[in-house]
């Protein structure tokens, strides 16, 4: 019987499009901290910084599937380097709250004393930025839904779209009106966009590293369902948690009557946690009701 679990991971799935994104945003940001210099606009070499926080970003998760793609059983690494991918995320999300931050804070600073800013040189480079991130997000859309730390790279690329946008009005207002205080006040929308979706991520990142039961996923309903099987007279050390995404894990122990055929307890007890509840890593320990000593266990 073969215990192979084949198929490849959701970051692993979308490498390519990832590869591409951050090679679309080293590029820009190159080219906007050149313009930020030419131009003598703060606004740009702070977008240029913010640029340089989501290539690091994005490079953290790149690395993360790249390494965990390659990792084998070998050693003490029994589960390779699968959460990698959780720790880059966890990752951007503290670059996306430090970057939220010093833009609410930069906004702040601004409001007080607004800086001189070329609008034209400012529009110009923030509609080239908007064209970039709207490459970037369609290419990370559909893995955001997938993979926790694709989903990250998607808030890093989503948050630099919303950017350019508030750019791209602020050039506008700044070219037509003249008001300077356009700038700060995007800046701060864009903060408080970025805030409440970067902690989000941050706390679904910390909950799979607690090794925490997927929000989703009823325990007590799924200890009656394999208590329910016949044949099984107790189940306990019942544990079930994420590995990295779309990779839940699980372990019991069943106990059951001395006569009772374990091949078919295994089989079911397997479908149930497959079919119900989609949880392909299981690791079940079949024991008599004769034995003694494991419900001591108290962990």
């Amino acid at each position: 019987m073969s215990h192979e679990h084949g198929g490849v991971r959701a970051g692993a799935r979308h490498q390519h499009a990832l590869l591409i994104t951050f090679a679309l945003v080293v590029v820009f940001m190159v080219v906007e901290v050149a313009a930020g210099y030419l131009a003598n606009s703060l606004a740009l070499l702070s977008d240029a910084g913010h640029m340089l926080t989501d290539a690091v970003g994005l490079g953290m998760a790149l690395a993360a599937i790249t390494v965990g793609s390659r990792a084998m059983l070998t050693g003490h690494r029994t589960y390779g380097f699968y959460r990698l991918e959780i720790l880059a995320a966890l990752a951007n999300a503290v670059l996306l709250v430090g970057v939220a931050v010093y833009v609410l804070y930069e906004a702040a600073r601004r409001l007080q004393e607004p800086p001189d800013v070329l609008g034209t040189p400012m529009l110009l480079v923030a509609l080239l930025g908007l064209l970039v991130n709207i490459v970037g997000f369609w290419l990370l859309r559909q893995g955001a839904g997938e993979s926790l730390n694709i989903e990250g790279a998607f808030l890093e690329v989503l948050a630099d779209l919303m950017g350019s946008i508030g750019v791209v009005f602020a050039a506008v207002i700044l070219i037509v009106t003249g008001w300077p205080y356009a700038d700060p006040l995007f800046g701060a929308g864009i903060g408080l966009f970025i805030l409440p979706r970067a902690v989000r991520l941050g706390s679904k990142a910390l909950r799979i590293l607690v090794q925490a039961a997927p929000p989703d996923l009823d325990i007590a309903a799924l200890r009656t369902e394999l208590e329910d099987l016949p044949g099984v007279v107790d189940v306990h050390d019942l544990h079930v948690w994420t590995l990295t995404s779309e990779m839940e894990v699980a372990s019991a122990h069943l106990m059951v009557g001395d006569a009772i055929d374990t091949h078919d307890v295994l089989d079911q007890a397997r479908d149930v946690l497959r079919d119900r509840y989609h949880i392909a890593h299981a690791t079940l320990q079949v024991e008599p009701d004769s034995h003694e000593g494991c419900a001591e266990v108290a962990w």
